[in-house]
């Protein structure tokens, strides 16, 4: 059996408020294996962002542990967790976050070259994966003249273009017209093919029907939907 791409062991996540602490997550326990995609769903403000902050290294839980292809996170330096981040893991978030100075390759290029690939390979892999989301006619276009649906193909190929083990999600299609979000969730169904795992972080039922497993967010405990 393959090591898990991603486990949290008994992840519990507690904030100071004043002089009272806030139990956001409570000993959450998540194996996620090569190229399962999985839903997390959750009322607003039930811990689901803070969950995939861990999972990506952006934050340390208060006890338990991340481990990201067997390796415990919060024990990483900063230098190799960012090239955990960098090699490993892709994100995706509800507002794109795409450069406004450059174009769509320049932007899904940009964590090959931070990586250390060259110029002219980073552009070719950059110009494949827009092809593959469907954006080989955008190429130079900058984030201002791209659609909002076009904008997160765009974000979802620079999540991609790396070769991610894990591609974490924080509501892909919030930010999304009906038309543009329905076009994101099939680009979704086409990418799994592909080795990555997902973690969908959603309100959306129709993306959360789409994936192997939903899991639910709720008083910090996660529980797995039947």
């Amino acid at each position: 059996m393959s090591e898990p791409v991603l486990q949290c062991e008994s992840v519990s996540r507690i904030y100071d408020d004043g002089d009272r602490s806030v139990n956001v997550l409570e000993n959450v326990e998540l194996c996620l294996a090569a190229a399962e995609k999985i839903a997390i769903i959750g009322a607003s403000g039930s811990g689901k962002s803070t969950l995939l902050n861990l999972m990506g290294g952006l934050d340390n839980p208060t006890t338990g542990r991340v481990l990201m292809l067997g390796q415990d996170l919060a024990l990483l330096g900063e230098g190799d967790l960012c090239r955990l981040r960098n090699r490993r893991l892709g994100f995706v978030y509800q507002f794109h976050h795409l450069l406004p100075e450059f174009d769509a390759r320049e932007n899904v290029g940009m964590p090959l070259l931070i990586g250390g690939l060259g110029r002219g390979e980073a552009w070719r892999r950059a110009d494949a994966m827009l092809d593959r989301v469907g954006m080989s006619h955008r190429l130079l276009h900058r984030p201002a003249q791209l659609s909002g649906g076009e904008r997160q193909r765009v974000a979802i190929a620079r999540a991609l273009v790396g070769s991610p083990d894990c591609v974490l999600m924080d509501e892909p299609t919030g930010n999304l017209d009906p038309h543009s979000a329905g076009q994101v969730l099939d680009l979704i169904d086409e990418l799994g093919e592909l080795s990555a795992a997902f973690v969908v972080v959603t309100h959306d039922p129709a993306i959360a029907e789409h994936m192997h497993r939903i899991l639910e967010l709720q008083g910090g405990r996660l529980e797995q939907r039947p």
